[in-house]
């Protein structure tokens, strides 16, 4: 028989269900887990076995069998506040920092049965791609511990490709779901502006940053999703109109379904172009390729389209990146407590004046309505989920913050423009390289498309079986 983190999150919940499992054998399962394997892989920062076990009891003898999430196992991304949990945000700065308050995205898992182990790995404010802090190991993707498992949500990636967790949620500002999701084989969807209440973007600057699962299985993503919009008496909360009227049904049904035909395009052009050079590495083309052949395959509709070039686009990013970041806590001498991209981009987002900063949002406004507009012929637009293979640990430049920022455009320069126009967004593990490196696709869905996403990553699953891989840290 398989043991439990080989089975999908689906099955897991379907054995909670069923009483052949007690959320509490499945915290022991995976809090063993994670001491196996965490200190080789780094996915999780702080552990709480006490009070996960603590958790699965009080679930198992006062929340509803009904809840979405009942008994499943998840870590919360330590950019978020648990109430008496460490928050570290990846940071000196907040060390021995234990908030008082929870976040709302955390109370909607709660209120949904899951049952947290944890914190899983962010980069300081998860301001860049890449989890490698100065106040814990690297989170390294599980398919070669040489390499860095991507970020911002790095840490939650990595524990779902080791086994360490079912399922994963993550946030997702710039492609923090998306990039490492595909650099450790898994599947990360960015959902549409507002689909997640708790975690709409508009908090953020911009409305860049939607939280949404990290899973291995299309399905597993799908009822994560399910499990973090909060729902009263068992309908959506309609605190945002992120549906129409009477589409209430869950998103697991149109992944297990997997059903229809699309016309898909198919686009190797980013928004950066013009500013950086990008070059598409072989890895990343033979991924394309395949699902593009895979796709074709199941009879989709599929077409290469491009995007028309934008020169305000990269200039207007930066801005908000910068500006982002001023907002942080952080005053005077206690600037030499962050990292040095974060302190410059503090320093240079605290310089950035009124008219830049309106300036920069109109023209991200134009440039969400142009990209809707051009995509808009097709129900999904697929590219590559990276331009090269995951990144060495220690590859990106840790003192120059221009050339930092370089190499992350050209390392995933196909997801940023997605939170830009508040388009959801799925990534798939389609491929493996001869080195043993995993390399994925990005579907780009229409404004409220994730159940077309699901189902076209339902029917390629089917065909490729990435569920059945597992990486050497496994």
């Amino acid at each position: 028989m398989a043991e439990l983190h080989e089975l999908t999150a689906l099955a897991q919940w379907e054995l909670l269900q069923k009483n052949e499992v007690t959320p509490r054998e499945l915290a022991d399962h995976y809090l063993g887990r994670i001491e196996e394997l965490n200190p080789r892989v780094g996915a999780f920062v702080t552990v709480t076995p006490e009070a996960a076990r603590e958790r699965a009891t009080q679930v198992a003898a006062s929340v509803p069998r009904s809840a979405t999430l009942w008994g499943l196992p998840f870590g919360d991304k330590d950019l978020w506040r648990r109430a008496g949990v460490p928050a570290g945000f990846g940071s000196r700065l907040l060390t021995g920092y234990v908030p008082d308050e929870s976040d709302e995205i955390v109370l909607d898992l709660d209120a949904a049965g899951a049952v947290s182990l944890g914190k899983t790995g962010a980069p300081e404010f998860g301001l860049p791609s890449y989890t490698e802090t100065l106040v814990a190991p690297p989170v390294r993707t599980p398919w070669d511990l040489s390499r860095g498992a991507g970020g911002s949500s790095g840490g939650a990636a990595a524990a779902v490709a080791s086994g360490m967790l079912p399922f994963a949620p993550g946030s997702d500002g710039g492609g923090s779901i998306r990039i490492p999701a595909a650099a450790c084989g898994v599947v990360g969807l960015k959902p549409s502006r507002g689909r997640v209440p708790s975690g709409t973007g508009f908090e953020s600057l911009g409305g860049f940053v939607v939280d949404g699962p990290i899973a291995r299985t299309v399905e597993d993503a799908a009822l994560l999703l399910d499990g973090m919009i909060a729902r009263r008496d068992g309908r959506v909360d309609h605190r945002f109109a992120v549906r129409a009227p009477g589409d209430d049904s869950a998103f697991l049904g149109h992944a297990v379904r997997g059903e229809g035909r699309y016309q898909l395009g198919v686009m190797t052009t980013s928004a950066w172009d013009l500013d950086y050079e990008i070059t598409l590495e072989a890895e990343a083309r033979a991924a394309l390729d395949l699902a593009v052949a895979e796709f074709a395959a199941l009879g989709h509709g599929v077409e290469e389209t491009a995007l028309r070039p934008d020169p305000t686009y990269a200039p207007a990013f930066t801005t908000i990146w910068k500006a982002g970041a001023a907002r942080i806590p952080v005053e005077g001498p206690a600037l030499e407590l962050v990292e040095p991209l974060t302190r410059w981009l503090v320093e240079q987002g605290r310089a950035v004046g009124a008219r830049e900063l309106g300036d920069a949002l109109a023209a991200l406004t134009a440039f969400e309505r142009s990209l809707i507009r051009q995509l808009s012929s097709f129900d999904a637009v697929l590219t590559p989920a990276l331009a090269q293979t995951p990144r060495p640990i220690g590859w990106y430049d840790s003192e120059d913050a221009e050339l930092n920022f370089a190499q992350q455009v050209q390392y995933t320069p196909f997801t940023s423009m997605i939170n830009v126009s508040g388009l959801p967004a799925i990534t798939l593990p389609v491929h493996v390289s001869d080195d043993g490196l995993p390399m994925g696709v990005q579907l780009i869905g229409r404004p409220g498309g994730e159940a077309a996403l699901l189902a076209l990553g339902a029917q390629l699953q089917r065909r490729l079986r990435w569920q059945d891989r597992r990486p050497p840290a496994w």
